[in-house]
Formats: structure tokens, C-alpha cells, sequence
């Protein structure tokens, strides 16, 4: 194989899989605040849920460039092509990795929050939210990078 195409993938499964820890992370946060709450109150299930998702995206976001990038990876590519995949790919999958992480926890007070004050649960929505929007940057330099 040439060196161009495995920096390249090397790359791309770098994003992914960095977005895909930081997701199952944060997912992981989230989910045991939910279930903390929901075994005191079960009502409480679709207040939380939507919480407890979001740290999911940043995976969605690290396969989707995954899967649009690996157009630009193929056999033969040159060394300089494959560090533009693989530079490409670095944003996104440690802002993905992280941002995730952090997500997981915001969202995981905010939970706790709902348990409180259920009518809290569309404002509290904004604070994880906020850290999403990292995320979505990082995907947006990545794909810009990729252009």
C-alpha cells in the first residue's frame, strides 16, 4: 500500500473512532443520570430521553465525514494528499471526542435538573446545545478542509 493512502485512512478511522468514544461516553453519563431519576419516577422518560441522546450526534458527525471523505482516499494518492485527509480528519475527531464527553456531563445536570422542575426541560435543552455547537464547527472545518 502507499503511504499517502494509509495516512489518509488512518485519518478517517481516527475521526470516527474518536467521535465514537466520545459519544458512547457521553451517552454513558447520560444514561446513568437517567436512569437515576427514572427509578423514581418513570413518568419523567420522555423529558429525559431527549437529554440523554445527544452526546450521540458527535459519532453521527465523525462517520458521516468518515463515509464523505473516503472519496477523496484511494490507492496511488501521494503523501501530501494523504496528510490533507488525514489534517482534515483531526478537527472533528478530537473536538468530536471531547465535546461528547462534556456534552454527556451537561446533559447528565441537566437531568438531574428535570427531576427537580420537569417544566425546566425545554430550557435546559439550550446548555448541552451549547457545547454541540463545537462539534458542528469542528465538522464544518473538517469538511471545508476536505473541499
Amino acid at each position: 500500500m502507499e503511504l499517502g493512502f494509509i495516512l489518509g485512512l488512518s485519518g478517517l478511522a481516527l475521526c470516527v473512532l474518536l467521535c465514537g468514544v466520545g459519544s458512547a461516553m457521553g451517552l454513558k453519563t447520560t444514561g446513568q443520570a437517567a436512569a437515576g431519576i427514572l427509578s423514581e419516577d418513570p413518568k419523567k422518560f420522555s423529558k429525559a430521553l431527549v437529554l440523554v441522546v445527544l452526546p450521540a450526534t458527535q459519532g453521527i458527525y465523525g462517520f458521516v465525514f468518515g463515509v464523505i471523505a473516503m472519496g477523496n482516499c484511494a490507492v496511488g494518492m501521494t503523501i501530501a494528499e494523504g496528510v490533507r485527509v488525514l489534517a482534515a480528519a483531526l478537527p472533528l475527531g478530537f473536538v468530536g471526542l471531547f465535546s461528547a464527553i462534556l456534552q454527556g456531563k451537561t446533559a447528565a445536570s441537566c437531568i438531574y435538573a428535570v427531576s427537580k422542575e420537569e417544566s425546566l426541560s425545554g430550557k435546559l435543552i439550550l446548555f448541552p446545545a451549547m457545547v454541540e455547537t463545537y462539534a458542528i464547527l469542528a465538522l464544518v472545518i473538517s469538511l471545508l478542509v476536505m473541499a
